[in-house]
């Protein structure tokens, strides 16, 4: 994609998931792919080219049944491909929507101490504060009421952000996210990729977004990989690609939102 240091390699991914009238389908390809140090890297596609199920495959979350093959996987220059799936890796996810994510019936204050006392070698009292923390970085207000509340009492906004914040207690290396603005409306789509950026600069975190939404890519990130049919057919920095795609399906995709090509173009 460029010369840029890659903080993730895979080679030759492969995913076939349990067909519904027997066998096997095949949902990735054949796919290689490498992640730059510092750099948010859109992928895009429709629904059904394989960009979550990428996702998963890297969270090592595919659907029960998955069979999954690679030839390599390096991670900070490190040949990580036999303890693969195996040790936890310094990656986290956030998915698109919050509610499937949190247990309805447990507070936000619990899900995110649970998660610092597994990532983090501290008292219960020690991960409340580090949930407070982690609220307050991605700043929302009143972090002692959010973290007393339920998932259904926060705004779909402010789930997104303790989401966020759950994710980043993990102290992860390269985040991931999938759809993440999907459910919110315009104004807060806006803020939260607002908040992912600031959150990219201010840790050096590597990021991994996949969306639908080519003006979500033009917005936010640097770098773009066009998946179709389980296979990656164009990357490249947003701006080039944008400017002169290749490949015809990607030109299909920028036709058809000219907005998106405006703004990658800027």
């Amino acid at each position: 994609m460029n010369d840029l240091t890659p903080l993730l390699r895979i080679d030759g991914l492969s995913v076939d998931l349990p067909a519904r009238t027997g066998g096997t389908v095949r949902v990735l390809d054949d796919v290689s792919i490498e992640i730059p140090q510092g750099r948010i890297v859109g992928i895009v596609g429709e629904s059904g080219s394989g960009k979550t199920m990428m996702l998963r495959s890297i969270m090592d979350i595919l659907p029960d049944g998955a069979q999954r093959s690679w030839n390599g996987i390096h991670f900070d220059g490190e040949d990580v491909t036999e303890r693969f799936g195996k040790d936890r890796l310094p990656v986290s996810m956030v998915f698109q929507d919050p509610m499937t994510s949190f247990n309805p019936l447990v507070r936000i204050g619990a899900h995110l101490t649970e998660v610092a006392r597994r990532f983090h070698p501290v008292s219960r009292r020690e991960a409340r504060v580090l949930a407070r923390e982690a609220l307050v970085s991605v700043r929302i207000p009143e972090p002692d009421r959010v973290l007393g509340s339920y998932p259904h009492e926060l705004s779909g906004g402010m789930r997104q952000r303790a989401m966020i914040a759950m994710a980043l207690l993990v102290q992860p290396r390269l985040l991931v996210a999938d759809e993440p603005t999907t459910a919110l409306d315009a104004t807060i789509q806006a803020q939260i990729l607002a908040l992912i950026r600031r959150l990219q600069e201010e840790r050096d975190l590597t990021v991994i977004l996949v969306t639908h939404d080519l003006g979500v890519v033009a917005a936010l990130c640097d770098d773009v990989m066009v998946m179709k049919d389980g296979a990656i057919v164009e990357r490249g920095a947003v701006d080039e690609l944008f400017r002169a795609p290749q490949h015809p399906y990607t030109k299909s995709l920028l036709d058809a939102a000219p907005d998106a090509l405006a703004g990658g173009a800027s």
